[in-house]
């Protein structure tokens, strides 16, 4: 067994790396560029090693770097985790030449299964099922229409270098076709260095399940069972779970054991995912093979209570798998929830800065396990108060959760969102809990378009409908009397002028077009002691009582406790930039932000002139922090409404900017290769 490994990588799965090198009992040793000076993954290591600047280009993906730095530590073997260099044949290869241990397959096999076109190939010889298409590189826009022609749409268009949901493009017809093909291979050359781009059919109504599979060195290979990936937005996975609730006990047998085959006959030694797009009547066709670790492997360690990264690390080392085909075990259901540093209210753009709350909920589980166990996982590469850089992927945390069954599952996967407290930037929770809770999600009747079925106008607040509003209010009452009753217990106040507690309250819910609604609320049992409260929300016969028990206190962003003999866990907080003295309730996916206040009170706020937004429609603004790449308008050309005007670079993606309406450019206003803020003005038209 190794005594030092070195991880080529950075964030979350670095840090599952070094956990289990840490149970193994193996010294681990960081590379971190100079934007994760201060990173977790830097922290928990043993030793690490600086390897260049910020962007990925010069430190992460820079091999001669990585490799000095094993041999400057004395580093035995290197695990690429996922990302950066993890499937680089030549990386692979330049690690064994410079006598190093490449934590992963061999570089034959990673080069036969990397490259899309002849994967393909080698797929059918070994008796895969594959999608038609036409797997040879294609050289122009025009190639690229014709074989799609001949294909029949809709058509898949791929670089044959891609992963990550980065060169591809689905197109309906010749325009969609023609412009596919340009942005993907302008995307591949500039990610992986390679342009070439193929196209197959694309299976409508797809899901996307995988298979994983555990090779060694001594010519066993097995499969562990399959997970459900098909809840996708732009082609990157937002919430996977194992097993599947869709294909049947035939069709898994089928797809793992084509999964062996292939992986038999590129000799494949580590751990790696067979991809399948399956149909509705559980068709199924090789996609890719992804040959690394998947990011979603957590899901597959739940059901069968293995290690997968422990197992990588065995094999690399030259022992055999430690079970047989029929020793792998499936208990219970797991989930997997990326949280991602991005704005689902403002179309899931990056968002970064600044984590100033980071308050996962509590683990009950972790990879390392060698039993079954139910319960709350979080694997994360970042703390509170580390800085989220634009340079890199966007995913901050997964959050797993493993279930007797699919129900139990869902309704810990979101107690858990509610639990997880993220401030200073803005996360996708709100979206994956409006997922979670969506009756098709709930049933499993779903596929890889789910998303782009119902949220195709993007992500609104009014697509998350809470159950029971009025408990939203009941608890934004809850907090507001807790903190009078502090109030009052505060010395040194003046006779007459000290701070009173009251019965009787208005919440006052905001918007932003300025249509507050009050709803009166009566708090007419306290008992501080045990935070117990009796609610009365609303009058009349529409009113409902709500028994709240809570002993959290003010500080805590995190509530906990139980209503009408309910547990809950959800989220309380204090001031917004335009309302210093708001509450913002959340609870699952929901949002109210208002004010609680006296009934005086509430009758003169009614009486407050609403502020319009000022008018900002004649500017191009910055949706999100990143780097000005394009600028590709100038001060007097006229455009018209959908033209290119910029294009921001933000956590390894391009976003183009269009105009929103025609007219004439009055001033550009920041210059490429500027670092941008959002709402930073970048064109102004003239009125």
């Amino acid at each position: 067994m190794f005594k030092k490994i070195l991880i080529a990588n950075r964030g979350e799965i670095a840090c599952r790396v070094i956990a289990t090198a840490r149970k193994l009992g193996i010294a681990t040793v960081a590379v971190y560029s100079e934007a994760d000076r201060e990173a977790r993954h830097v922290r928990l290591a043993d030793e690490a090693v600086c390897i260049g600047p910020a962007p990925s280009r010069e430190s992460y993906l820079v091999a001669d770097r990585i490799i000095a730095a094993a041999k400057a530590t004395g580093a035995q073997a290197i695990h690429p985790g996922y990302g950066f260099l993890s499937e680089n044949e030549d990386f692979a290869r330049r690690v064994e030449e410079e006598g190093l241990v490449f934590i992963g397959p061999k570089y034959p096999s990673i080069a036969a299964m990397g490259d899309k076109i002849a994967s393909k190939k080698l797929a059918q010889q070994a008796g895969v099922n594959t999608i038609p298409g036409y797997n040879d590189p294609i050289d122009s826009p025009e190639q690229a229409v014709e074989i799609a022609r001949s294909i029949g749409y809709p058509v898949m268009i791929k670089a044959s270098a891609g992963g990550g949901g980065k060169g591809l493009r689905v197109a309906y017809n010749d325009k969609e076709a023609a412009e596919g093909f340009v942005s993907c291979r302008n995307e591949a050359r500039n990610s992986f260095g390679d342009d070439r781009v193929f196209i197959e059919k694309f299976v409508e109504e797809p899901r996307h399940i995988e298979i994983q599979v555990l090779g060694d060195a001594h010519g066993n290979v097995i499969y562990l069972w399959e997970r459900e990936c098909s809840i996708q937005r732009r082609h990157q996975k937002v919430i996977e779970e194992a097993p599947s609730p869709f294909i049947s006990e035939a069709t898994r047998r089928a797809m793992g054991e084509q999964a062996v085959a292939l992986a038999k006959a590129v000799h494949y030694q580590s751990a790696g995912t067979v991809e399948f797009v399956v149909g509705k009547d559980q068709s199924f066709y090789f996609l890719e093979m992804n040959t690394r670790l998947q990011v979603e492997h957590p899901v597959t360690e739940c059901i069968t209570g293995l290690d997968l990264v422990e197992l990588m690390i065995r094999i690399a080392a030259g022992e055999k798998l430690p079970l047989t085909q029929a020793d792998v075990k499936r208990e219970g259901w797991a989930i997997e929830c990326r949280i991602n540093a991005e704005d689902p209210l403002r179309n899931f753009l990056p968002s970064t800065g600044r984590l100033v709350h980071f308050k996962p909920p509590r683990e009950t589980m972790w990879a390392g396990d060698t039993a079954h166990r139910y319960g709350v996982r979080v694997d994360t590469g970042v703390f509170e108060g580390g800085e989220i850089p634009m340079y890199y992927d966007s995913m901050i945390a997964k959050l797993i959760v493993h279930g007797r069954d699919r129900a139990q599952a869902i309704a810990m996967m979101r107690e858990a969102l509610n639990g997880f407290a993220i401030r200073g930037i803005s996360s996708n929770i709100p979206f994956q809990s409006a997922l979670l809770a969506h009756p098709d999600f709930v049933a499993g009747r779903f596929n890889t378009g789910f998303i782009a079925q119902h949220y195709g106008r993007g992500f609104r607040p009014e697509d998350v409908a809470h159950e029971d509003p009025d408990f939203l209010l009941a608890l934004a009452a809850f907090v507001r009397r807790k903190s009078r009753e502090r109030a009052v217990a505060i010395s040194g106040q003046m006779p007459g002028y000290g701070a009173k507690v009251g019965k009787d309250y208005v919440v006052i819910a905001l918007s932003a077009e300025g249509q507050h609604r009050h709803t009166p609320v009566h708090v007419d049992e306290w008992v501080g002691e045990t935070g117990y409260a009796s609610v009365l929300v609303g009058q009349g016969e529409q009113a409902r009582r709500y028994k709240i028990v809570s002993t959290s206190r003010l500080s805590d962003i995190v509530i906990v406790g139980e209503v009408n003999g309910q547990p809950f866990t959800a989220q309380v907080e204090r001031g917004t930039p335009k309302h210093p003295l708001a509450l913002v309730v959340h609870h699952n996916g929901a949002r109210l932000e208002c004010l609680v206040v006296s009934p005086r009170i509430a009758e003169l706020h009614r009486l407050m002139p609403h502020k319009a937004a000022p008018d900002m429609s004649r500017y191009v603004l910055s949706p999100m922090p990143g780097l000005l790449v394009d600028v590709a308008v100038q001060p007097g050309q006229r455009v018209q409404a959908g033209e290119r005007v910029a294009v921001i670079e933000a956590m390894k993606m391009e976003n183009i900017l269009f105009a929103p309406a025609d007219g004439v450019v009055a001033k550009v206003l920041a210059s490429k290769g500027e670092s941008l803020v959002v709402d930073q003005p970048i064109v102004e038209f003239e009125r």
